[in-house]
Formats: C-alpha cells, sequence, structure tokens
C-alpha cells in the first residue's frame, strides 16, 4: 500500500474576538445607513410639508384673491351674455315682421299663425274636386310649405312663448294638412286609373304613367292585358319594379308606387311646453326719452294760454291791481303743475326703464331655461317596444317614403254615341287585398309569394352603412289613428317582419327586397351612428365669422357661422371629399339642424341619446355656461377637442384653447384649461402628458368664467374682437354647441 494521502489546508479558523469584531462593523454600518435613511427621509418630509405649505398658502391666496373679484367678474360677465336676449328680442321682432310681410303680401296664401285662416284654407280645398295628380302636386307645394313653417314655429319658438292651446292647435293644423293631402292624391290617382284604357302601352297592352316633381314622384302600373306570363313590371327608363306572381298577373288590378320626399307617416313628434310656468309676455316698445328743451317750451305755451285768458277790458286801477295779483297766483300755479309735471315725467323714464330692465331679465331667464333643456337627459327610455317594432329613438327614417300599393283598376271611361260613360263608385279608391285574408285549400298555381320590389335610393341621403328596410303595420293604424288626432303618440307602427331578401346596390343606389304584403316603406339608419365624435375644433374666420369642424368615424363635417345664419362647407366621407347638395346653402340654425337629419348627416344628440352612446356626460349646468362663454370668445379664440375632458369627472370640462391669430397661429402653444361652471384655470399637464392632474399651470390664478381666465394671457386686440361681436352671432354659435354637445359627446 502506498502512502496516505494529505488532507489539503483547511480554512484558518477565525477567533472569537475576531467574529465579535466584524458582527460589531456590520452592526454599526447598518445603524448609520439607517441613521442617513431616517435623515434623509425626515428631510424629504419637512421639504414635503413644506411645499405642501407653500402650495396651500398659495391656493389659499388664489382663493382669496378670486373671491376678492368674484362678484365683479361675474357681473361683467352678466352683462356681456346680456348678447343672448337681446339675440331673441331682434329673433322676435323677426318674426313679428315675417307675419306682417305675409299680411301685406296679400298673395292668397293663409298665415299658419292664424287658426282661422288655416281652416278656411283647409275647406276650401276639401270642396274641390276632380283635381289632376298634376293639379295637387302643384298645390301640395303650398301645402308642404305651410306644415314646414308651423313645424319651425313649434322649434323656434322658445317654451315660454308657446301655449299649450296654441302647440295643439299648430299640430292639429299639420296632422289636418298631411291627412287631406293623402286623401286628395288618392282622388287623383282614381281619376287618373279611370282612363287607363286609353293609356296603354302599344308593346305590353298594360298602361304605366311616370310623374315626377321635386317632392313627390308617382309611378302607376294598370293591369289591362292580363297576361299571366307578364309577371316583371319595370317602368320604363328607370330601374323600379316589382315582380308580381300568377294571382295578381291575371286579376284587375293595378300598382302604384307613390314616392314621398317628406315622411308623414310617422306620428308626430309631441313638442310639449316644457316650462309651463312661464305665461307669454306682452313687450311694449320703449318710448323715446324727450329732450329737456320740451318741458321748457311746454311752461312758456301754457303760461302764455293762461295769460291770454286773462286779456279783458281795461279796468281801474285797484281792480287792476287785483287783477295782476291773481295773474301772479296763477303764474305760480303754472309753475307748480309743470314741476309737478317734470316730475311725473322724469318718473315715466324711470318706469320705462324698469319696464325695459324686467323684459330683459325675463327674457334671459327664459332663454337660460331653453337652453338648458337642448342638454338635458331623460332618465327613462319613453316608449315601450312590441316585437319587430322599429325603436324610432334608435333609429331614424331617411329619404322620405314609398307607399306601395296595390288597388282595384276602377270602372273605364266608356265611349258610347260621341258620349263618354264612367260608372263612379261611392266607396273611392280601393286596394286590393294580398294576401287574401282567408283562402281556401292552398293551390300551387295560385299560391301568394312575397312579391320583388326594386326601389331607387335618393340620391342626396347619405347611408354609411346599407339601410335597413321597414315597413308601416296598415294593421295597426287604424288602431291608432284616433290617438294620433289627439296627439297620442302610441301609434308608432314601423316593424321590421314580412320583409326579406333584402339587397343594396350601393354603386347605382338599387334597393331590392321581398314584401309578404304592400304598403308604406321606409328606409331606416341608426340615428348615432356618428357619435361619439373623434374630435372637433371651433376657429375664427374673420369678424363674427368661425368654421366648426366635427370629426367622426366616417365624416368630417365643416359649419361656417355668421350672424343668425349657418352653412354646411365641406363634407369628407371617410377622408374623401363628397359633393352634398347642402352645401354652400345659408340657413338660420334650426331649419339647418333639420336639414343636415335629412340629409342622414345626424350629429345632434337628443334628450335619449345617453342610451344608445357611450358618453362621459357632464353636468348639465356646467355644459350650458362652458357653451355660453365659448361662444362669447370665439370671435378671437380657437378651441379644441382635449382627450382630457374623458379623464375629468362629469362637474368639469377640459379643452385646448389658443387666441387665433392669421399668421402664426399654428406656432402658438395650446392651453389646456378646465372649467366647472363657477372656477376656470389653466392646467399644469399637457395633451401628451401620460397620467391627468388637476394641478394649477405655475405663474398662473384661476378665475371665475373662461372670459376672465383667457383674458389673463389674451392681447387687447382679441379682447377687443370679443367685446365687438354681434349678438345674433355669438347666440348662434351657442346654439350650434348646445345641439351638437361636443364636450358630452366626444
Amino acid at each position: 500500500m502506498g502512502p496516505k494521502p494529505k488532507k489539503p489546508a483547511g480554512k484558518k479558523k477565525i477567533s472569537k474576538a475576531e467574529r465579535q469584531r466584524l458582527l460589531q462593523e456590520e452592526e454599526e454600518r447598518r445603524q448609520k445607513e439607517e441613521e442617513e435613511a431616517r435623515l434623509k427621509f425626515e428631510k424629504e418630509e419637512l421639504e414635503r410639508l413644506e411645499t405642501q405649505r407653500v402650495e396651500k398658502e398659495k391656493w389659499r391666496q388664489l382663493e382669496q384673491k378670486d373671491r376678492e373679484r368674484r362678484n365683479e367678474e361675474l357681473e361683467e360677465l352678466s352683462l356681456l351674455e346680456s348678447c343672448f336676449p337681446e339675440a331673441e328680442k331682434l329673433k322676435r321682432e323677426t318674426r313679428a315682421l315675417a307675419q306682417w310681410k305675409h299680411y301685406t303680401q296679400c298673395d292668397g296664401s293663409p298665415d299658419p299663425l292664424v287658426a282661422q285662416e288655416m281652416n278656411t284654407f283647409i275647406s276650401l280645398w276639401e270642396e274641390e274636386k276632380n283635381e289632376t295628380f298634376e293639379q295637387v302636386i302643384e298645390k301640395s307645394k303650398l301645402v308642404l310649405s305651410l306644415i314646414k313653417k308651423l313645424k319651425l314655429i313649434l322649434l323656434e319658438t322658445p317654451p315660454c312663448d308657446l301655449e299649450n292651446r296654441i302647440i295643439a292647435q299648430h299640430q292639429g293644423s299639420i296632422l289636418r294638412l298631411q291627412e287631406l293631402l293623402s286623401l286628395k292624391m288618392d282622388v287623383a290617382t282614381e281619376l287618373l286609373l279611370r282612363e287607363a284604357s286609353t293609356l296603354v302601352d302599344v308593346d305590353s297592352g298594360n298602361m304605366e304613367k311616370i310623374i315626377r316633381d321635386e317632392n313627390v314622384s308617382l309611378f302607376v302600373w294598370a293591369n289591362i292585358k292580363k297576361n299571366p306570363r307578364y309577371r316583371s313590371v319595370k317602368f320604363s327608363e328607370t330601374q323600379i319594379g316589382f315582380e308580381i306572381p300568377r294571382v295578381l298577373a291575371t286579376s284587375n288590378v293595378a300598382l302604384r308606387l307613390l314616392y314621398t320626399r317628406y315622411d308623414h307617416v310617422t306620428p308626430l313628434r309631441l313638442t310639449p311646453a316644457t316650462e309651463e310656468d312661464y305665461e307669454p309676455m306682452v313687450v311694449e316698445p320703449v318710448k323715446k326719452e324727450e329732450p329737456i328743451e320740451k318741458a321748457t317750451t311746454e311752461e312758456k305755451t301754457v303760461i302764455e294760454e293762461k295769460a291770454s285768458i286773462q286779456e279783458v277790458e281795461p279796468e281801474p286801477k285797484q281792480e287792476r291791481e287785483f287783477s295782476l295779483v291773481q295773474e301772479e297766483e296763477t303764474n305760480l300755479e303754472v309753475l307748480e303743475e309743470i314741476e309737478v309735471k317734470r316730475t311725473s315725467d322724469h318718473e315715466d323714464e324711470n318706469s320705462e326703464t324698469n319696464k325695459y330692465e324686467l323684459e330683459m331679465r325675463l327674457l334671459s331667464e327664459a332663454v337660460s331655461a331653453a337652453q338648458l333643456h337642448l342638454v338635458e337627459n331623460i332618465v327613462d327610455i319613453p316608449y315601450a317596444f312590441e316585437k319587430f317594432q322599429v325603436d324610432l329613438c334608435h333609429f331614424s327614417t331617411l329619404g322620405g317614403v314609398y307607399h306601395l300599393d296595390i288597388l282595384e283598376l276602377p270602372p273605364q271611361y266608356k265611349p258610347v254615341k260621341g258620349w263618354v260613360l264612367v260608372e263612379i263608385r261611392q266607396e273611392g279608391l280601393q286596394r286590393f287585398t294580398y294576401p287574401p285574408e282567408t283562402t281556401d285549400e292552398p293551390d300551387p298555381e295560385n299560391a301568394f309569394p312575397p312579391i320583388e320590389v326594386t326601389l331607387e335610393v335618393h340620391k342626396d341621403v347619405i347611408f354609411f352603412e346599407d339601410p335597413k328596410v321597414i315597413r308601416w303595420d296598415t294593421e295597426g293604424t287604424a288602431r291608432h289613428q284616433e290617438g294620433q288626432r289627439q296627439g297620442i303618440t302610441a301609434g308608432k307602427r314601423w316593424k321590421t317582419d314580412g320583409i326579406s331578401c333584402v339587397y343594396y346596390d350601393r354603386e347605382n343606389r338599387l334597393l331590392t327586397f321581398n314584401l309578404d304584403t304592400l304598403g308604406p316603406v321606409a328606409l331606416i339608419q341608426d340615428a348615432h351612428i356618428n357619435m361619439p365624435y373623434q374630435s372637433w375644433e371651433l376657429c375664427p374666420l374673420d369678424v363674427n365669422r368661425v368654421v366648426l369642424t366635427v370629426t367622426t368615424l366616417f365624416i368630417e363635417l365643416q359649419i361656417h357661422i355668421k350672424e343668425n345664419l349657418c352653412m354646411l362647407a365641406s363634407v369628407k366621407l371617410k377622408g374623401q371629399e363628397h359633393q352634398c347638395h347642402l352645401e354652400g346653402r345659408w340657413m338660420t340654425p334650426v331649419p339647418f339642424i333639420l336639414a343636415l337629419k335629412e340629409a342622414g348627416l345626424n350629429i345632434f344628440p337628443a334628450l335619449y341619446s345617453h342610451f344608445y352612446v357611450v358618453v362621459n356626460n357632464k353636468v348639465p349646468l356646467v355644459e350650458v355656461k362652458a357653451y355660453r362663454q365659448i361662444a362669447l370668445l370665439s370671435s378671437a379664440f380657437v378651441f379644441r377637442w382635449s382627450k382630457w375632458n374623458m379623464a375629468c369627472n362629469s362637474t368639469n370640462v377640459v379643452i385646448k384653447v389658443k387666441e387665433y391669430q392669421a399668421e402664426g397661429a399654428e406656432n402658438r402653444p395650446w392651453s389646456l384649461l378646465m372649467f366647472s361652471g363657477d372656477r376656470a384655470q389653466i392646467l399644469r399637464i399637457r395633451e401628451d402628458s401620460d397620467v391627468f392632474s388637476e394641478a394649477l399651470k405655475d405663474n398662473t390664478e384661476f378665475h371665475s368664467t373662461l372670459y376672465h381666465m383667457v383674458k389673463d394671457f389674451a392681447s387687447p386686440r382679441a379682447m377687443e374682437r370679443v367685446r365687438s361681436s354681434d349678438s345674433l352671432f355669438i347666440d348662434s354659435v351657442c346654439h350650434m354647441l348646445l345641439s351638437i354637445r361636443v364636450l358630452s359627446y366626444s
């Protein structure tokens, strides 16, 4: 055996004293680090507390300064916001002037505001008989104009100026005109069908008639030949037509497509008087102040008149002295009367001034209430819907109504020995029931399949998605006609059942579908398809002129506003320019809003829109105050959407703002401004910051109004432009902001 290997040398053992020394050094180092950390923490805490104290003291000083000038700022804002009642007063005068002009024109058309004239017009038209379709179309232009005027009266007039009686009167006139117009078109269609046999087409042997107008288009086909193989009905020079089953091809029927640009089928949406406590105010014109010289002239005249009365024959000296005394006393009495009259005139002037101030104050309250009503949200959905019934709060009809009817062919004209004989039925135009209500055992040759219909979609209506087809429930109509006549809205019976095989040719704007039974048909689109908005901007263009740009998922709209007028400047559809028939047409705000809605460009939330759109609803009063003050400043400042508006709570709004300058405006920095209705401040964060903070920007203060907040960094020229803005212009800008609600729906 070899020698055993040596054990490797182990580590040197640490003595107990050495171990104790190392542990003590480690403990001392740990205690030193803890002490340093404690001192650092205490220092940082002291610095933090000092910073908080300084911030609180600074905040307290700012609040104190804000309280000291709050009343002054609110008084100045109140003076600036007097433009809103002034604008309403001007609009009232414009409405009164328009009524007077209508009265002086004497053109034979009734005044829609006068119930007696409307009743007379309707009664006289009811008595007119045997009107052709062309005559009815010509008369319909006046009727549609009257309906439009009545609707605008209900929409434009503040609630305080509308009594419930007047609302019911105007709505009743609208319904009577709509019903009479529909009746007249039925009668005219019957007259046309009586002579169908004389208007037959040589090739087909059937009658075809097309009458087109701006608001109404009529397509009529009468089955004269009754050829069972002739099932495809196409109107000449169009793609419009029907594919009919055998049973109709062999029946004595006519097909009618009556297309109306307007919608008189959907029940009239009521306009309740929301401000029932207000009574209509009788505004008396303010009298002009009489010049001071007038009193002096009156004084001289009265004295001379009194003196002339005293002129008599010469008297004895004593009597003459007595007469002089009497004359002096009379003159004193006259002077006292003049003094009393002066005092009375001064009191009258004060009374007139007080009356004017009271009128403007009441008008201001009425305008504020109407503006607040525009941004209110209802708590519950107002209607309960049946199966297949269309929710007209969610969807809106577009492009008018297509009245599809199968009509019984009336007796035809018969020439007899130079005379033309015709049988006239008292019941008038009759609908042909298809499919029949009761049938025997089904016969394969006489089945009742759906009818295929092809329609043209009007070129002036924009559909962002394929349109949905709905039909009017004629069975429910009869049950609800009386309720509609009384103003009850329970008769909304647009439904989606009974419609199949829908195909939309977007390029040619042709819509093909199958209907189980014919009746009124309409196209609908989601009323909130362009909500919420992706961004918005309000930018000055010139004195009393701005452009409001609203960008949504599908479109970008540019709206120009000047004085009391609005205009659609451009439409970009998915980034591409789109020609719209409304471009370049100046209209007052309410007709402008209605026109955009009818064209499918709906960017105007309703009271119930928050049920269908995910939005950041702001407190209504805060929203109204913000819009009013943005409108006041719109002549000189640019306002834009900010992403932080969604991050703050519902009691605050956040917007970007900067002063507008024709040159170098893009290079000027934006300020983030937060407003709570009672306080405005510039935020320290920027638009590209990572976290939202309400911290105040350095070297800035907060104010009670947006106006005084931007005044801190604005140039004198900008503030002069603000103060010189026209009242109607400010009111129009505010109305558009209130209607679009950019702060809650973007």
